[in-house]
């Protein structure tokens, strides 16, 4: 075989196999075949040069030269159509198939107490109560002056109540953080006067320690009512209506005797529990019976700090726990779960309004 044929043929071999590299294996293994300088058909073509002379030598290497640059020729058009190729892979991975149908994007819900307080609300609203708002960070006479609560109460000690400010100078703080949602009463009857009926809802903080059933930070909500001819019937059948409201018809109310600085008398109200019905069960302690608010009637003191006349008005007022209520309604238990903010938790209360 003459030398020129052999590069002939050799041009041929690269021709055809360089037609078929279709992926970057195929290029790097088409590469590594004719160029590498160990093992590279075009080297080992180049070291044949040693062993000739004369005009066969230079004959070989003028068609070796030729050869060598159309072989690195058609290696870069190799590489430069496996990069086009790799690049449209990547465009179509990403592209967006506008035929295929929409992805459902996922959606939040009310956290419980939330559903529970709009549950709550919508239930006075029916009886025609305002909602009012106030803020959480009070000074001691709307928190507990305004409400009758005694200098000496035990509310108003630091180990209840968190206090902001205060200094060895002067150790009486100037602000606190309301311990319920009373405050804001105060501000709507002394703004507004009588008549008025509203609720309260909202944060409120004490000093408790994290448990099962305790939280430093927890919600309330309280009703005012103020007018004349106000009595203790109308406060029964307001609470009756709400409790049923939102724990069903069939549900019973009692009331016992107890006692709050800002109202006189004072009451608790008691609901039959709606899981047993009455019978007696873990969660009301076989008693049949679940405490959920503090009532009474509003103390003539705190309608005079108010600016309305006890012998011309008088009013009711109570107050439960949202996250209780929340609580019982959902059959929870553990508090901290509702502040824990975990999904697989929440998400239980999907659709609760």
């Amino acid at each position: 075989m003459t030398e020129p044929r052999a590069v002939d043929e050799l041009l041929a071999a690269f021709r055809r196999e360089a037609a078929g590299v279709i992926s970057r294996a195929d290029f790097e293994a088409l590469k590594g075949k004719y160029v590498n300088r160990e093992r590279g058909l075009v080297p080992a073509l180049f070291a044949r040069l040693k062993t000739l002379t004369g005009e066969a030598k230079a004959e070989l290497g003028k068609s070796a030269n030729l050869a060598k640059r159309e072989i690195e020729a058609g290696l870069a058009a190799c590489e430069e159509s496996v990069r086009a190729a790799e690049e449209a892979a990547r465009e179509g991975r990403g592209a967006i198939d506008v035929t295929l149908p929409a992805r459902g994007v996922p959606r939040g819900s009310l956290h419980p107490i939330t559903a529970t307080r709009r549950q709550i609300e919508a239930v006075f609203e029916r009886l025609g109560f305002s909602i009012a708002d106030g803020p959480e960070l009070e000074t001691d006479f709307f928190n507990f002056a305004a409400l009758n609560f005694p200098p000496d109460h035990p509310a108003r000690d630091t180990q209840d109540t968190l206090v902001v400010g205060g200094s060895p100078a002067d150790p009486k703080p100037e602000y606190l953080l309301r311990t319920h949602t009373s405050p804001v009463q105060i501000r709507a009857l002394m703004a507004h006067g009588a008549p008025i009926r509203i609720i309260c809802p909202g944060r409120v903080y004490r000093k408790d320690e994290v448990d099962a059933t305790h939280s430093p930070v927890f919600h309330q909500i309280e009703g005012l009512v103020v007018d004349r001819g106000i009595t203790m019937a109308h406060l029964k059948g307001t609470i009756e209506a709400f409790l049923r409201g939102l724990f069903g018809r069939e549900t019973e109310v009692r009331f016992t005797c107890s006692y709050f600085p800002f109202v006189e008398p004072g009451a608790q109200a008691a609901m039959t529990c709606f899981l047993c019905r009455g019978a007696g069960c873990r969660t009301c302690k076989s008693s049949g019976w679940i405490e959920i608010l503090g009532a009474g009637m509003v103390h003539p003191n705190v309608l005079r700090v108010c600016g309305v006349d006890p012998e011309v008005h008088s009013g009711f007022a109570f107050g439960t726990g949202v996250d209780r209520l929340a609580f019982l309604k959902y059959g929870v238990p553990d508090l901290r779960l509702f502040f824990e903010n975990d999904v697989r938790f929440l998400e239980q209360f999907r659709g609760a309004s």
